[in-house]
């Protein structure tokens, strides 16, 4: 399974120095996103956070050291695993789930598969969807101040109409920790935008598809309002640019990223229009990625052996 996916993999890393300020800069777009999380929802979002981050970069120094391998915490990656799980889960739950977590992410996902760089699936994702599975009741109570709210998707489903103001600038009422403000999230996603840490071209292609699915199979007359609500609820936007664009687990050349793009729209939009479930974006991503190899071997660009693309 390594000799498969290395190839591709070793063409997104070159050196581990590349590797730390990819994920410095990411650790920095975050921020904002940290910060409004925390102030919508408390103290315990924020201990949320450390927990999936410590036992993140913990259960990465111990696998290590245990297997004998070179110990590869400072390289930043379990450090940024850890925060991308702590904001994609509920404000209020136990402790004990963000730490089982992390484990997941990092041993599981990533260290059984050969180590970061060798994973076929965002190792937060997956580890979301396990908690999912696992810990349904509380994954799914989304609490403030101790007190049961409905997410914006789920007032949706049920034909209401979530407060958009608060959706884009700070809503105490989002679903998990990184929805808080979308505005926060747009923040961070320009900070990697202009330091050329990703590419524009798959959120875009993503969201532009998604919003035509909804215009296209949404129920009744599809409202701007009713449009931006799906396009600001759910995580789309956090996933659009914070883990659809992954170097690992997306494909390499502006070819595969549309066609990825595409792809991530479509799914998204069965999930959210035709399926049951209200959000579906960690499921259409995890789909997707399982797609890049084949998607890379029929749209990547060609390497020289120096690793300059050729032109044509």
């Amino acid at each position: 399974m390594r000799a498969f996916f290395k190839p591709a993999v070793e063409s997104r890393y070159k050196t581990p120095e590349s590797l730390r300020v990819i994920t410095a800069n990411y650790c920095i777009a975050l921020l904002p996103v940290i910060v409004a999380g925390c102030y919508a929802f408390g103290f315990h979002a924020f201990k949320v956070l450390l927990a999936a981050t410590v036992s993140s970069v913990l259960s990465e120094y111990v696998y290590e050291r245990l297997m004998k391998q070179p110990v590869t915490i400072l390289d930043g990656t379990s450090l940024l695993t850890g925060l991308l799980l702590g904001l994609c889960l509920p404000s209020e739950v136990p402790l004990y789930v963000p730490v089982l977590g992390g484990i997941f992410a990092t041993v599981v996902v990533v260290h059984l598969f050969g180590g970061y760089g060798f994973h076929i699936m965002n190792p937060v994702l997956v580890s979301r969807c396990f908690l999912l599975l696992s810990f349904q009741s509380v994954m799914t109570q989304y609490l403030v101040d101790g007190m049961s709210m409905a997410t914006p998707l789920s007032i949706m489903r049920n034909g209401g109409v979530p407060n958009l103001k608060e959706m884009v600038l700070l809503n105490p009422n989002a679903g998990c920790i990184g929805e808080a403000s979308v505005l926060a999230l747009l923040v961070g996603a320009l900070f990697l935008l202009v330091a050329r840490k990703i590419s524009l071209i798959t959120p875009l292609v993503y969201l532009t598809v998604f919003s035509a699915f909804v215009c296209l199979f949404g129920e009744g007359t599809v409202s701007v309002n009713y449009l931006l609500s799906h396009i600001c609820g759910g995580g789309l936007v956090f996933v659009a640019f914070f883990f659809a664009t992954d170097r690992v687990t997306s494909p390499v050349g502006a070819p595969g990223k549309v066609v990825y793009g595409f792809l991530l729209g479509v799914i998204t939009g069965i999930y959210r229009i035709m399926g049951t479930a209200t959000e579906g974006v960690s499921y259409a991503v995890i789909f997707c990625n399982l797609l890049v190899p084949l998607i890379d071997k029929f749209f990547a660009p060609k390497v020289q052996p120096e690793g300059e693309e050729v032109r044509e």
